[in-house]
């Protein structure tokens, strides 16, 4: 008989039994849970209340209990013809439940809730006010950022426009036959025109240094001249020496030519 009642380590039972590792560890923390969580419940029940609490307790269960005929205020109402569950007034226009009651537990004044209430919504104002200034800051920045961007592409686009009317300025300029005088009766032409009339007006080789101080007073002076000003200047001469429009790329015949087939003498008259 022990030998039957002995536990048989090769049945189905014992094989289905959980032996995880770890498992006991967890049954404990379990158990030891909710030992825990009776025992706060057992102290809650024994714990001792408060004046206030109890106070509180007695209010609620007055406030939400009834009137009865023993009291004076609802017998008056009871003789006027007033019934438990009716509106107040002649034609029953009024209020059905009394007004609530509201019970100061607090230690501050009166007036602070209405105060504090205030000052919440001052600080919530003036937040919003300083998210609505740094909004119109960022959206300031923004647009100053694209401004100053517009503006740089723009003087970039000058600035290409310009050494394009220089390098055609230089070519034209170069390729001119000017008439020299040789005496009475006596006339030639001179092709080699190697001196710009403005220093400017023609591309500054980058390899060549200057050469004296007249050189550096010239190039001070042009530099106080705004890349849309020698671009104005410039065009203006490629048109009257020249009859060339740098914005067609075309060398017109005359001025009439040039001032009956071309729009004007800006690129914003091309466009």
């Amino acid at each position: 008989m022990e030998e039957d009642e002995e536990e048989d380590y090769m049945s189905d039972l014992f094989i289905k039994q959980d032996v995880r590792p770890g498992l006991p560890m967890m049954r404990r923390m379990k158990e030891t849970i909710q030992k825990e969580e009776k025992q706060k419940e057992a102290n809650e029940k024994n714990r001792q209340k408060s004046i206030k609490e109890e106070e509180k307790e007695r209010r609620d269960l007055v406030l939400k209990s009834a009137l009865g005929t023993e009291n004076k205020g609802f017998a008056l109402l009871q003789k006027m013809g007033y019934k438990s569950g009716q509106a107040l007034g002649k034609s029953g226009e009024g209020i059905v439940e009394p007004i609530p009651l509201n019970i100061k537990t607090g230690r501050s004044g009166l007036g602070h809730e209405e105060l504090k209430k205030r000052k919440a919504e001052e600080k919530l104002e003036n937040y919003r006010q300083k998210l609505h200034m740094k909004k119109q800051a960022n959206e300031q920045a923004a647009d100053q950022f694209r401004i100053r961007f517009k503006n740089k592409q723009e003087e970039r686009k000058m600035e290409g426009d310009l050494r394009k009317s220089q390098r055609a300025c230089q070519q034209l300029d170069m390729q001119k036959v000017r008439p020299v005088f040789l005496g009475v009766g006596r006339k030639a032409t001179n092709k080699d025109i190697d001196v710009p009339k403005e220093t400017w007006f023609w591309l500054e080789p980058e390899e060549e240094d200057k050469k004296d101080e007249e050189d550096e007073e010239d190039e001070c002076t042009s530099s106080d001249i705004s890349v849309s000003e020698k671009l104005h200047i410039l065009t203006a001469y490629l048109r009257e020496e020249h009859f060339y429009c740098i914005w067609c790329g075309t060398t017109y015949e005359d001025s009439e030519d040039l001032s009956s087939n071309c729009p004007g003498d800006s690129a914003a008259d091309h466009d």
